[in-house]
């Protein structure tokens, strides 16, 4: 199942989950991104987000004004949903309204291949992205083994590219697949150092010897941060 997290504060963008494109809230038109690859709800702390969800027909969970994560909401969602221990959860985020269905699709495809490893607790996928790009903090960027799994994931440019020339950097989506028992022990877990210091959560699963699987996607969609990148969303056309 889908389950797209979405609280109604921001600093950045006040109720930016209810900005209109394409005539659609955004998180509407997240929903119907993504509707068909699987099923879909809306795991949201608001009851004016729930509202206007089902005005459009969105399934919607409320969840409690107490979650510090996204990962937390959902969690809470799936069980309120009842779903299985075995079934696969996509986290996918309320902001990103243009997201490709086979960009989810592939999302799915690799927790199918990897949920009955003990050691996976989560998948995710990266782009191509140039090194300037790899320079900005707000775009965070992963390293991989050999054999797909993130080694670590960083606001800064990684790896350190100490003679010049390179052109391998990887930019993280946020976009991320579990089976419903990783999800829930992903949440049981106690944040990391290294968690709070980058503030990013998909640290605390590496520094506690669990696994992250990646796989590479192309898109062009790009998430809703400030009123800017709306500008520039309304801007496409």
């Amino acid at each position: 199942m889908i389950l797209i997290p979405a609280r109604l504060a921001s600093t950045r963008f006040p109720e930016k989950v209810l900005a209109e494109i394409d005539g659609l809230p955004m998180v509407v038109k997240t929903a119907r991104a993504v509707e068909s690859v699987d099923r879909v709800a809306v795991a949201t702390d608001d009851a004016k987000v729930a509202a206007v969800c089902e005005e459009y027909g969105v399934r919607t969970v409320l969840t409690s004004p107490d979650h510090t994560s996204g990962t937390d909401r959902i969690d809470e969602a799936a069980t309120r949903l009842g779903l299985d221990e075995n079934d696969i959860v996509l986290n996918v985020q309320a902001d990103e309204p243009f997201i490709e269905p086979d960009v989810v699709e592939t999302l799915r495809k690799l927790v199918e291949k990897h949920r009955h490893e003990s050691r996976t607790m989560i998948c995710s996928l990266y782009r191509a992205v140039t090194p300037e790009a790899a320079s900005d903090p707000n775009l965070v960027k992963v390293v991989t083994d050999e054999s797909g799994y993130a080694l670590y994931f960083s606001r800064s440019p990684i790896p350190f590219d100490r003679d010049g020339g390179f052109d391998g950097y990887k930019g993280h989506l946020g976009l991320y697949g579990f089976t419903r028992k990783m999800l829930a022990r992903f949440c049981a877990l106690p944040p990391s150092p290294l968690e709070t210091t980058e503030k990013l959560e998909q640290l605390r699963a590496l520094s506690h010897g669990y696994a992250i699987a990646m796989a590479r996607v192309e898109t062009k969609s790009f998430g809703i941060d400030t009123p800017e990148d709306l500008q520039r969303a309304l801007a496409r056309g």
